[in-house]
């Protein structure tokens, strides 16, 4: 398959089922994935009891981490056509202004912007926007145990930032997804409209995808 879609990056707030649409993209296009490592930050445990206390050395361990991962992108993309990733490097700074104190993100936007100049862009983002009830009961299926913790305050302050950022957002080609009645990891019918919607030939720069489905929760 040829195609100018050859990395593509999925966002969304916690529970949006990222990681999900990843897989079963890296199937179908047999590509290169890139998954944020979650289970390799030992703060985050501690982040979710206590987000001020902890909220720095997390948000650091990611943001090296992630880094660490894009950077090697170039050279992996040698070997696939294809990449995908469930997020992008500047999600990152969204967490960083939601949970830093001042003088914590007065240095972390010291180190955010030289690292970020060196990094690959997506020839795609596509952002999953679910309500955040539909978050909060993925987050409960998954049974994350550093998860335990997470309140529907954070998960909703989380939600409007990233509508925000999406509603303003240019720097690459977006499909902003609706995705809170469609289930395309058990469901291969909304799975199959959602591939069909990433690869059409006359997409423009900005699309709103709005399925009809019904979600499984």
């Amino acid at each position: 398959m040829k195609s100018e879609i050859n990395y593509i990056a999925v966002e969304g707030v916690i529970g949006a089922g990222k990681t999900s649409l990843v897989r079963k993209l890296q199937v179908r296009l047999n590509a290169t994935m890139i998954l944020e490592n979650h289970d390799e930050n030992p703060f985050l445990a501690k982040f979710y009891k206590n987000r001020k206390r902890y909220a720095f050395q997390t948000q650091m361990f990611f943001l090296i981490s992630r880094y660490k991962q894009l950077e090697d992108l170039n050279q992996e993309s040698i070997f696939s056509e294809f990449s995908v990733a469930d997020y992008i490097f500047e999600k990152d700074l969204l967490f960083a202004y939601l949970n830093l104190d001042k003088e914590e993100l007065r240095l972390y936007n010291e180190i955010f912007p030289k690292l970020a100049q060196n990094l690959r862009k997506p020839d795609l983002v596509i952002y999953l926007r679910a309500d955040v009830e539909r978050l909060l009961a993925n987050i409960r299926k998954r049974h994350r145990s550093y998860e335990i913790d997470i309140d529907e305050q954070y998960i909703s302050d989380l939600y409007d930032m990233y509508n925000e950022y999406f509603l303003r957002y240019n720097q690459t080609p977006l499909l902003i997804v609706n995705s809170t009645e469609i289930d395309f990891v058990n469901n291969e019918d909304d799975f199959e409209e959602l591939y069909e919607q990433i690869f059409r030939q006359d997409r423009t720069r900005i699309e709103y995808f709005h399925p009809e489905g019904k979600a499984l929760l």
